[in-house]
C-alpha cells in the first residue's frame, strides 16, 4: 500500500525526515518496506518546455500532420511535425526538446529525437496531456492560457512537487491503516501532536429535484447504505493537485467525479462509488443478491456468471455493480454524464470476499471491504465526496441524504487491568501513560477504577478486542525499544540451539541444491481449499481447516508444497523470469482418522530452460531427466542406493515415478498434471518432485563410506529389445542388476521406437550396457558371457525378442 508524505502533511503537521518517519511507523507496526523520492508526474517533466506556436501549415506530404515553427526561447525557432488536429499559430504549448523522455499515461516511454517524417525535418513535439502522464485525453495537444515566457519549463506552469512516497507492508489485521487518515491517526499518538481532518460543515441540500430511493434486501450483506444525488456536473479533467495527488500512488488519473471517488477512499479509507444516474432504470435502486448464474458484465467488458451469494447494486433492469468489488459497464461515469449517484456503504467483509474471490477481482474497494472498513464513517465521507464534487465538477445536491442504518455498529468494550498490561509489557510505564496511549488512538477510557477500565474501541479497529490487544496498543506506541530487558530476567531459550543431525543433514542438502543453481523458497502454510476441490489428488476430507480465516486464499492447512510453489513460479513467470530452479523445506498438514498429522516434505521444482542460449548451443526446455537427476544425487549423498520405482498413480503428475526403499515411497516425481498447474494460473511445463523429509532423515546415514574409481577400463554393449508396451525400462533395469550386479556398472536407454516395423502392442528398447570390473580388465570372453546371460534372461523374464 502505498502512502504520500505530501498527502499526509494534509492532516497533520509533520517536521520529521521521511526517514524518521519510515522508522516511527515501522517501529509502530506499520512496516514501511521501501520508501523512495518521487516526482508527482514520472520525470518530473525534465526536458519540456513552454513553447508558442508561430507558424503552421499544411504538410506537403500527408493530409493529417502539419509544419509548424515553434519559438522555445532559443535564437533559432524549432521546425515540429505535429499531428494534433487542433493545433494552430499563436498557441502556447508544451514542447518536448530534442533528448527529452517522456512517460505516457499508458505504454512504455520513449525518448524525443531529432527525426525527419514524410520528409520534413521535426526537432521536438509539441504533446497532448496524456503523452506527458498528466491525464487520458489524446483528442489534442494541451493549449496553455500563461505568461510565462517561452523557454521556460514545463514544470513550473504545473507546479509540480517532489513528494516521498512509503510502501507499507499492511498485515491483514491492520485495515484501519489502510488510509493516509489511518496512518495519520498512527502519527498523532507517535508524535503526540493533534490531526485535522477535512470538514463537511458546509454541505448541504440544494433541491430535492432527483431523488433516488434505495431498498436493501439484504441486510447482512449491507448493514449500511447512504447515498445522494448530484445534478448538473460536467465531468472533465482533474485538477493538477487531484491529479498530482493520484500520480504519486501509482492511480492513474481518469476524470473529476471518478478521480474524486479514488480521492476519499485513500483518504479516509472509505470505498465509493458513482453511478451515472441517467443510466439506472426506473430511478430506484435495489441491494440484494440475484439467482445463481446471472450473467453480469463488468468494467473490463467480461461477461460473469453470479453467485446467489454476490450483493449486487441494482435497477429495474438488473444488476449495476457488484457490491464493493467492481462496476458493471453501462452505469458508470463516463464523459457524457450530467447526473450523479453516489454510494458510501458499509458490506458485510464475509460477502465480499466470496465475491472477489470467485470472480478473481482484487480491487482497492475490495481490499478494504474484505478486511473491514468503518461502518462509522459512510456519511461523512459521502458529504466530503460531494462537496469536492460541487467543487470540482459543479452541480447541485438534489437529493435528501439517504441512510439506510437499521441497526447500530456498536463499539468494542474491553475490560483491562492495569497489572495485565504492565506484566505482558513486562514494565510498569504508569497509568496516566497507559490512558493517555490509548486515547490518542481513539480509544475511551470508561469505569476507571484503581485496578483497572473499561476500553471503548471504535469499530474501525477490528483487531483490537481483547486485553492482550489493548495491550500491544500500548506497547507499539510507546516503544518496543523502550523496554529494557531486566538483568534479574531470566530465559529458557538458548542463544544458539544445538547442532542435530537432521540439520547438518539439511544444511547439506541446501547447499548441494543451491550449488546445482536452485534457490530457496518460503512459503505460506495457510492455502486455499479451492486446490483440494480441484484435483482429485487431495482429499478434500483431510483438510485442517482454518477458525475464523481471514482470506478465502487461507482458509486452510496446505497438505502438499506444490501449490505455493506453483503460485512462485505464476510470479516469476508474469515478471519475464521463467527459467527458475526452486526447493523448499517445509509441513504439510492432515487430518486423518480424527487425528491432526504434520509431515516434513522437501520439494523440487524446475521449469523454463535449463541453459539461456549462446552463440555455443541454443537453449533447451527442462525435462523429467534433469529434474531426475537432481533427485539420483541427492539420494546418493543421503546414503539411500538400493532404490526401487514405479510409476507414480497420483494425479498431481502427468506422469512421473515413485521410488521407494524398503517398499515404503520416500519421493514421487514427475511432470505437473496441466489441469492442476492450471488451478495456480500456470501455464508452462513444471518438474516437481516430492520427498518424504521425516524418513530420508531416519534412513539418511551419517557415515558415507567412498569406494575408489576403478583404474579399469569400463565397457560398452548396445542391444535392442522388442518387448510389451507394458514392460517399462525400470522392468529391464532391475533384471539386469539381478542377473549380472557384479559386472553391470550402469544402464542408459538412448532409443525407444514405436512403430508399423515392429508388431502391434509392442515397442523397442535401444539400451547401452556399461560394464567394469573392480579388480581386472574384462575380456572378451567375460563380456560375452554376460552379454548372453543378460539375454537370455530378458528372453525367458520378459518375452523379450533381441533384435539382430
Amino acid at each position: 500500500m502505498k502512502i504520500s508524505l505530501n498527502w499526509l502533511k494534509e492532516y497533520i503537521q509533520i517536521t520529521e525526515s521521511a526517514e524518521e518517519i519510515a522508522a516511527l511507523l515501522t517501529g509502530s507496526g506499520l512496516e514501511v518496506e521501501t520508501w523512495e523520492e518521487v516526482e508527482s508526474v514520472k520525470g518530473g517533466l525534465k526536458g519540456l518546455v513552454i513553447g508558442e506556436v508561430i507558424t503552421c501549415a499544411k504538410h506537403p506530404n500527408a493530409d493529417k500532420l502539419s509544419v509548424t515553427t515553434v519559438d522555445i526561447g532559443e535564437e533559432q525557432l524549432s521546425p515540429i511535425v505535429c499531428g494534433a488536429p487542433n493545433v494552430k499559430a499563436g498557441q502556447k504549448v508544451i514542447v518536448a526538446t530534442v533528448g527529452a523522455t517522456l512517460y505516457p499515461s499508458s505504454g512504455d516511454s520513449f525518448q524525443i529525437k531529432k527525426a525527419k517524417i514524410r520528409g520534413e525535418v521535426s526537432e521536438g513535439m509539441i504533446c497532448a496531456e496524456d503523452e506527458i502522464g498528466l491525464g487520458q485525453s489524446h483528442d489534442g495537444i494541451l493549449v496553455l492560457d500563461t505568461d510565462l515566457p517561452n523557454g521556460a519549463p514545463a514544470a513550473d506552469y504545473f507546479n509540480l512537487e517532489s513528494d516521498f512516497v512509503f510502501e507499507i507492508g499492511l498485515t491483514p489485521n491492520r485495515a484501519d491503516g489502510a488510509s493516509h487518515i489511518g496512518v495519520a491517526r498512527d502519527l498523532k499518538a507517535l508524535l503526540n501532536r493533534p490531526a485535522t481532518f477535512p470538514s463537511v460543515e458546509s454541505f448541504k441540500v440544494d433541491n430535492e429535484k432527483r431523488v433516488v430511493p434505495v431498498t436493501v434486501e439484504n441486510t447482512e450483506a449491507c448493514p449500511r447504505y447512504s447515498s445522494l444525488t448530484i445534478t448538473g456536473v460536467t465531468v472533465t479533467d482533474s485538477p493538477d493537485w487531484l491529479k498530482a495527488r493520484l500520480n504519486a500512488i501509482g492511480i492513474k488519473p481518469t476524470n473529476n467525479v471518478v478521480d474524486i471517488t479514488n480521492f476519499v477512499l485513500h483518504s479516509l479509507g472509505q470505498p465509493m462509488h458513482a453511478f451515472d444516474a441517467d443510466e439506472i432504470v426506473g430511478d430506484k435502486v435495489t441491494v440484494k443478491t440475484l439467482p445463481e448464474g446471472t450473467s453480469f458484465t463488468t468494467l473490463d467488458e467480461k461477461e460473469r456468471k453470479l453467485a446467489d451469494t454476490d450483493l449486487m447494486i441494482c435497477n429495474e433492469a438488473g444488476g449495476m455493480c457488484i457490491a464493493g468489488v467492481f462496476g458493471g459497464i453501462k452505469s458508470g461515469v463516463k464523459k457524457t454524464t450530467k447526473n450523479v449517484f453516489l454510494e458510501s456503504a458499509y458490506f458485510s467483509p464475509d460477502y465480499i470476499r466470496k465475491s472477489a474471490q470467485k470472480h478473481q477481482l482484487k480491487t482497492d474497494a475490495s481490499f478494504r471491504y474484505e478486511r473491514g472498513t468503518d461502518p462509522n464513517i459512510t456519511v461523512y465521507a459521502l458529504k466530503y465526496a460531494a462537496l469536492l464534487v460541487k467543487e470540482l465538477a459543479g452541480g447541485e445536491i438534489s437529493s435528501p441524504l439517504a441512510d439506510f442504518y437499521p441497526t447500530l455498529i456498536e463499539n468494542f468494550k474491553v475490560d483491562v487491568k492495569f497489572a495485565n498490561i504492565d506484566r505482558l509489557i513486562g514494565k510498569a510505564i504508569g497509568n496516566d501513560k497507559i490512558k493517555s496511549i490509548l486515547e490518542s488512538l481513539d480509544i475511551q477510557i470508561q469505569n476507571e477504577t484503581e485496578t483497572g477500565f473499561t476500553a471503548i474501541v471504535p469499530p474501525y479497529r477490528v483487531d483490537v478486542q481483547r486485553e492482550a490487544d489493548i495491550v500491544e496498543e500500548v506497547l507499539r506506541i510507546y516503544g518496543y525499544n523502550n523496554i529494557e530487558i531486566d538483568d534479574h530476567l531470566s530465559s529458557t531459550f538458548l542463544s544458539e540451539f544445538p547442532s542435530t543431525d537432521a540439520d547438518g543433514i539439511k544444511k547439506e542438502t541446501s547447499r548441494l541444491l543451491a550449488g546445482a543453481g536452485f534457490h530457496e523458497i518460503v512459503t505460506n502454510s495457510l492455502t486455499k481449499d479451492g486446490y483440494s476441490t480441484g484435483t482429485a489428488a487431495i482429499d478434500e476430507n483431510e483438510n485442517v481447516k482454518i477458525l475464523n480465516y481471514l482470506s478465502e486464499d487461507l482458509n486452510v492447512m496446505r497438505q502438499t508444497l506444490l501449490f505455493h510453489g506453483l503460485e512462485v513460479i505464476d510470479r516469476n513467470v508474469k515478471r519475464k523470469n521463467g527459467d527458475l530452479k526452486l526447493f523448499e523445506f517445509g509441513t504439510t498438514y492432515h487430518f486423518i482418522k480424527e487425528k491432526y498429522v504434520e509431515r516434513s516434505r522437501l520439494s523440487l521444482f524446475i521449469t523454463g530452460n535449463s541453459a539461456p542460449e549462446s552463440w555455443l548451443a541454443p537453449s533447451r526446455k527442462v525435462n523429467f531427466h534433469d529434474l531426475s537427476a537432481i533427485v539420483l544425487k541427492l539420494l546418493a549423498k543421503f546414503g539411500i542406493h538400493k532404490i526401487e520405482s514405479q510409476e507414480t498413480d497420483s494425479d498431481l503428475f502427468g506422469y512421473g515415478l515413485s521410488i521407494s526403499t524398503n517398499k515404503k515411497p520416500i519421493v514421487q516425481l514427475g511432470k505437473v498434471n496441466a489441469e492442476v498447474a492450471k488451478l495456480a494460473d500456470v501455464s508452462t511445463e513444471v518438474f516437481f518432485a516430492d520427498f518424504d523429509w521425516d524418513y530420508i532423515q531416519k534412513l539418511s546415514s551419517s557415515e558415507f563410506t567412498f569406494q575408489p574409481i576403478s583404474k579399469y577400463p569400463e565397457v560398452k554393449r548396445d542391444l535392442s529389445l522388442v518387448v510389451d508396451k507394458a514392460v517399462n525400462f525400470d522392468d529391464i533395469r532391475k533384471l539386469a542388476e539381478k542377473l549380472e550386479r557384479s559386472l553391470v556398472n550402469r544402464i542408459s536407454v538412448f532409443d525407444v521406437y514405436e512403430g508399423d516395423k515392429i508388431d502391434a502392442g509392442k515397442k523397442a528398447y535401444a539400451i547401452s550396457f556399461y560394464l567394469q570390473d573392480q579388480e581386472k580388465t574384462l575380456t572378451d570372453k567375460v563380456i560375452d558371457k554376460c552379454m548372453s546371460r543378460l539375454m537370455q534372461g530378458f528372453e525367458r523374464e520378459l518375452g523379450a525378442v533381441i533384435r539382430k
